[in-house]
Order: C-alpha cells, then sequence, then structure tokens
C-alpha cells in the first residue's frame, strides 16, 4: 500500500516510519521540503529512514493510496487545499491531528469544539475523502505500538464509510492493536467526543508526568433475558 503521511513533526514521522517498517511506500508531505530538510532534527530522522520519501503536499497526496492527516489541527484544511482536491478523491483520510488551539497559551483549547470537530470540519470540506478519526487520544509512540502500555487498553474510530473505518481497522491491527480494543463509535460526527478528550489528557501527562497511559472502556457484558 501506498501512504502519504501529511505532517513532519514527531507524529507524523513515527506513524511514517511504522508504515515503513511494515513494508508499506510511504511518502512525507510538507509545505516547504527544502525548510524541512534544513531542520536539523527531520535531517537526522531522514538519515535514518531512507526509504521514506519527502515531497510536497500536493505531490505526496498524489503518491498516496491513504492519506494520513498528522498535521497541526488549525492547518490541517490548509494543508489538505495544497494537496490540491483532484489528488483527493475516493481516498481514505485517516485522521490523527485535534483542533489545538495555542493562541492562549497552554493548555490549549480546542477549536472547533462542542458542536463540530475537525473530523467533521474536513468530511465537509472535502466531500470526496473518506475520513476516519482514529488515534488522536493518545501518545504517536503509543499509536504504532500498543504494548508500550501494559494491559487493555482503548483505540476509537469515527467516520461516515464502513468500506474507509474497515481498511483502517485492519491498519490498526497491523500496528498491534488487539480486535477488542477497537471501538467504532458511528458516523464522523462522533469525533465531537475523542476530540473532547484532549483536555483530559493533557491534565492526565501533568499529573502522571509522563505521557505512556491510554484510555481503557470497561464495559459490563451484556444483558439477556
Amino acid at each position: 500500500m501506498r501512504y502519504a503521511v501529511l505532517g513532519t513533526g514527531i507524529v507524523g514521522r513515527t506513524v511514517a516510519a511504522r508504515l515503513a517498517s511494515l513494508g508499506h511506500e510511504v511518502v512525507i508531505g510538507t509545505r516547504d521540503t527544502g525548510a524541512t530538510l534544513a531542520r536539523t532534527e527531520y535531517a537526522e530522522w531522514q538519515r535514518a529512514h531512507p526509504q521514506v520519501g519527502l515531497a510536497s503536499f500536493a505531490d505526496a497526496a498524489r503518491h498516496g493510496d491513504v492519506l494520513v492527516n498528522a498535521t497541526g489541527g488549525q492547518v490541517s484544511v490548509t494543508a489538505l487545499e495544497e494537496a490540491d482536491a483532484e489528488h483527493l478523491d475516493g481516498k481514505v483520510l485517516i485522521d490523527i491531528a485535534n483542533p489545538l488551539d495555542f493562541s492562549q497559551g497552554f493548555p490549549p483549547t480546542l477549536d472547533p469544539v462542542d458542536d463540530d470537530s475537525l473530523g467533521e470540519l474536513l468530511q465537509r470540506t472535502f466531500p470526496r475523502l473518506r475520513v476516519v478519526k482514529t488515534l488522536n487520544t493518545m501518545n504517536c509512540q503509543i499509536m504504532v505500538d500498543p504494548a508500550r502500555v501494559p494491559g487493555e487498553h482503548t483505540v476509537f474510530l469515527s467516520g461516515d464509510d464502513a468500506d474507509a473505518k474497515k481498511s483502517v481497522r485492519e491498519l490498526l491491527y497491523s500496528f498491534g492493536w488487539p480486535e477488542a480494543s477497537v471501538i467504532d463509535l458511528g458516523g464522523i460526527e462522533t469525533a465531537r467526543g475523542t476530540e473532547m478528550l484532549l483536555p483530559i489528557w493533557l491534565r492526565l501527562m501533568g499529573a502522571l508526568g509522563h505521557t505512556d497511559f491510554n484510555f481503557h472502556i470497561q464495559s459490563a457484558p451484556p444483558q439477556t433475558g
């Protein structure tokens, strides 16, 4: 499978490296390839992962059969606009970003929030994409290596396209997520709930002093009779 990971930060690089390790053909998309390669941390990472390409957003989107949105949530729409609509038609977009707004400092707020979500905004703005929201409720290392947190814990899916969610579910299994850990919440509007977990996630990070934790949904067995 050919993947285009949009975003060159630690989240995008972590997911891209994991995809490449599984044998997928991976390109990372960025606004300015020259400026990205001039960043010391990215250049060092690129030398360690020479199999992962680097391209403009448009060229990366043209390359990818599946797109991964790992850009900052406040610039995700702009990044996909630069990717060019003709390269998005019918493709699955795995949205792992959160709409964090740091304009008032830390901790950030969410925008949009409550009656909208980044997942919905992307689906609305790019209706020919098949948006699936997932993996946005945890640290990027746990996204691609759930065994980093011992025991059972949960990853969520939101999206309107059943076939797209099925393909993303299979990718999660390949990352090491057990079938029982994946909860399909329903349509893309359910991304509101998972994005609104971020404020409590940030406070848990402060209370625990690290990011190696995740949410686990413990359910009672179904009632019969």
